[in-house]
């Protein structure tokens, strides 16, 4: 289940998953390694309901690895769970990616905060590029996320 919804500067986008049983450890609640690839789970989502996939990045010659994460782990999620992961892109005037995640139970209850940073790099030459891709820029005016 997804919805979307758009409030600039951000925009965010909510996915919710059921915790799998390979994603629990010993002690039957999700290991916290699992928590990032819930943002990144939430980040595709997001990518795909507002064009900006990776599919979308990599065919305007560009890759956007991950240059910082934060988590902050608040209660657990445990098998069989429905967790929601809200995933918000906040814009920035530098050229990179940055979203906010907030995963939460399926009472509400926030589970898991956390943050990822982005820069583009060239696909080409591996270089990380310092202005916003033309792309990029055409997708923040779309948006309404970049005063021109």
């Amino acid at each position: 289940m997804t919805n979307t919804t758009t409030n600039p500067p951000h925009l965010t986008h909510k996915h919710t998953i059921r915790v799998r049983f390979s994603e629990v450890d010993s002690l039957q609640i999700v290991w916290h390694g699992h928590y990032i690839k819930y943002f990144e789970e939430g980040r595709e989502a997001f990518g795909r309901a507002f064009g900006l996939s990776y599919l979308d990045v990599k065919k305007e010659g560009y890759a956007t690895p991950i240059v910082n994460t934060n988590t902050s782990h608040k209660y657990p999620l445990h098998y069989g769970d429905m967790a929601t992961i809200e995933t918000s892109y906040i814009n920035t005037e530098a050229a990179k990616l940055k979203f906010a995640y907030s995963i939460k139970n399926d009472s509400g209850q926030v589970v898991c905060t956390g943050e990822t940073i982005q820069v583009f790099t060239s696909l080409e030459s591996g270089e990380m590029t310092l202005v916003l891709p033309d792309f990029f820029r055409d997708w923040k005016i779309k948006h309404k996320l970049l005063n021109v």
